[in-house]
């Protein structure tokens, strides 16, 4: 080793030691008399000091040369920093050198290397080999390693088995589109990049590997966003012999493990809901639960307190739905219009937005003219609206106002600071619907995936009643964050072709894509589920972060591109025609 320490592990006692550190120039700041060298490694920074008059004058001279990023060796004795500070592990010591060497000489860098960067994101992703030297991102990446490393340890001592599926697959047509690869040897043939290896943990139930486990990586190409990346790492399980209550058991186990091996953080028994609670009472099949706002049913099948008093669009609406905002009364009508404008955008179409305050034991709302006192009182008494509180209303379709409402929700509790970062709610979302109707197509599709087993006693009503029927299926969701989802899957072939027929395949497209896994399912396959945590989410939700792009080494930009390498790129036309492709 060119060096006997990092730069982020020499303390007090190490006083008098003489020791050899490399790594990168921080900065120089050259005060004449004094020079001091901030060197800096992954593990840390620590101060060299040169004073001008005591030291060789080669070294002097080598030290005023260096520039921000020059790769160095320095070999010199440990003394106690005169000038002491609390903001560095190593701010107690300072090393005296009695030799520098330049390993490398660097350019100055397009943006400074230190936690408060000038750089923008895409000066930083073009030249991010850079931006990986800073501590705030490096620190990222540790948190990724610390969360593999621990993900590893729970699984081997359950006696999971990691295997490796192929990566070069086939293509099938249900969920996001695809990467294709076209093949050299096969022309006009293509394989495809797995957007999971879903097919293959199964195959792999059949062939008695009971316990499969793989932190692996995914391919989606599909729109992007903070949480989305066109390649995305999963930790991918399935196990066999086991019911959902056994899966459940099992990986809150593993994120309770987690909790405590990277957060330090003591996570209780995870709380289960039904899909239908979580989209009645929050708008959402990822529900953030570190705060109340649950939704007050004005208008319902079973309740109405807002009909009969000429108010046509309560009137003629399916459901009214209120939020009580406790404490917000104060809200000025220019806020209250800023909300109203938000909620009648493209995204939520609603018609408008109603308000009513509960302030100097009084009722107040934008529909008085409407409704009495005493009718007010009876919004106040199904939302337990106290003094100070804000009501908010909407009304409409049932499901497109659950979903606006849930919008609007998370808003509020964003603005009220409620959505705090540092607070953990996890939770299960069980009983999802098997199917959804897709009224623009006319046919149903596979709320999780085909692979999907319904539950036992609503296989029943598969051909009479598909809408109702619900799915084996669960969702982990921590902070209105889906970390992770899964299934106990159907190893029957004739309940298989059954789903099938369901989805609108056809025998031939049924046995074409997936002939292979029902041929497996015919010798001997195990009742088996699994499931599989979005690794990429769970760790920017340790970390704090809104965006998984902060934890992935060599992230894509928002375009899908690599600006640092510049991908995706043409190709050269011989590649092109020995791939039998014309552009």
């Amino acid at each position: 080793m060119l060096r006997t320490h990092t730069c982020g592990e020499l303390r007090i006692e190490h006083i008098n030691q003489t020791v050899i550190l490399c790594g990168w120039v921080q900065g120089v700041r050259n005060k004449g008399a004094l020079i001091w060298i901030d060197l800096r490694d992954r593990y840390g920074i620590t101060q060299i000091t040169i004073e001008s008059e005591n030291t060789a004058s080669e070294i002097v001279m080598l030290a005023r040369e260096l520039g921000r990023e020059f790769v160095i060796k320095v070999s010199g004795k440990v003394s106690e920093r005169y000038s002491k500070t609390d903001k560095l592990p190593t701010g107690e010591i300072e090393i005296y050198p009695q030799a520098i060497e330049i390993l490398n000489r660097a350019l100055t860098p397009p943006f400074t290397i230190e936690d408060e960067t000038d750089g923008g994101d895409e000066l930083r992703m073009k030249y991010r080999y850079l931006d990986l030297r800073r501590s705030e991102v490096r620190t990222k990446l540790q948190l990724r390693h610390q969360v593999a490393k621990a993900t590893r340890s729970f699984l081997d001592t359950h006696d999971f088995i990691e295997v490796e599926t192929p990566v070069l697959i086939k293509s099938t047509p249900e969920g996001a589109r695809d990467f294709v690869v076209p093949s050299r040897m096969n022309q006009g043939q293509f394989y495809a990049l797995p957007q999971s290896p879903q097919t293959f943990k199964q195959l792999l139930m059949v062939a008695g590997f009971d316990r499969y486990y793989q932190i692996v990586k995914c391919f989606r190409d599909e729109d992007l966003r903070a949480d989305r990346q066109p390649e995305f790492t999963q930790i991918d399980c399935e196990m066999s012999f086991i019911e959902q209550e056994d899966i459940l058991n099992m990986f809150e186990g593993l994120v309770k493990h987690l909790f405590q091996e990277v957060k330090n953080v003591v996570i209780e028994k995870l709380p289960r809901i039904t899909y239908k609670e979580a989209m009645d009472n929050y708008g959402s099949d990822k529900p953030d639960t570190r705060f109340g706002m649950q939704f007050c049913y004005l208008k319902d099948e079973n309740i109405n307190v807002v009909d009969g008093k000429n108010f046509v669009v309560f009137d003629t609406a399916e459901s009214v739905i209120a939020i009580n905002v406790s404490g917000a009364a104060s809200y000025t009508r220019k806020q209250l219009d800023e909300l109203t404008e938000w909620v009648k955008d493209s995204k939520r179409g609603m018609g408008g937005l109603i308000y009513m305050r509960c302030e100097n034991g009084t009722y107040k709302s934008s529909v008085d003219k409407f409704y009495a006192s005493e009718d007010l009182q009876q919004w106040a008494d199904c939302c337990h609206s106290k003094e100070g509180d804000l009501i908010l209303v909407l009304s409409g379709k049932k499901t497109k106002v659950q979903k606006a409402m849930g919008d609007l929700r998370l808003l509020m509790g964003e603005r009220l600071g409620l959505r705090d970062k540092n607070i953990f709610s996890p939770l299960w979302v069980i009983d999802f619907p098997l199917l959804e109707f897709n009224e623009e197509d006319g046919r149903y599709y596979a709320m999780h995936h085909p692979f999907t087993s319904p539950k036992p006693e609503d296989i029943a009503l598969l051909e009479s009643n598909p809408g109702a029927v619900r799915a084996n299926a669960y969702d982990m969701v921590i902070n209105g964050v889906e970390v992770g989802g899964g299934s106990i899957r159907i190893y029957n072939k004739e309940l298989q072709s059954r789903m099938f027929d369901l989805l609108g395949f056809s025998k031939e497209e049924a046995q074409n894509q997936f002939g292979f896994l029902m041929s497996a399912f015919e010798f001997g396959a195990p009742p088996h589920g699994g499931l599989a945590f979005g690794f990429d989410r769970l760790c920017s939700l340790f970390g704090g972060s809104e965006s998984i792009r902060d934890y992935i080494a060599f992230p894509k930009n928002n375009s899908g591109r690599d600006v640092m390498i510049d991908a995706p790129s043409v190709i050269d036309e011989k590649q092109l025609k020995e791939l039998g492709i014309k552009i």
